[in-house]
């Protein structure tokens, strides 16, 4: 049975999951207001930069098959 999702697929979705995370992380920055939210916004920061690295390699893994396909 063949994976529902491409290559492309996965790519695109961390790419919009990244930016979400990275925008909340910075809605929740201290200096935007007093907000009442338990969030460790550390914790979210780094999960948005996985995530965003995990985009990275996707870009990278797509840029090495095109240029040595097989």
């Amino acid at each position: 049975m063949q994976f529902p999702l491409s290559f492309w697929d996965i790519s695109l979705w961390l790419a919009i999951t990244a930016i979400i995370l990275l925008i909340s992380a910075e809605m929740l920055s201290p200096y935007y207001g007093k907000i009442n939210i338990r969030i460790d916004r550390k914790r979210l920061r780094n999960v948005a930069f996985v995530v965003s690295i995990l985009f990275l390699v996707t870009v990278a893994v797509r840029i090495i098959n095109i240029f040595f396909p097989g």
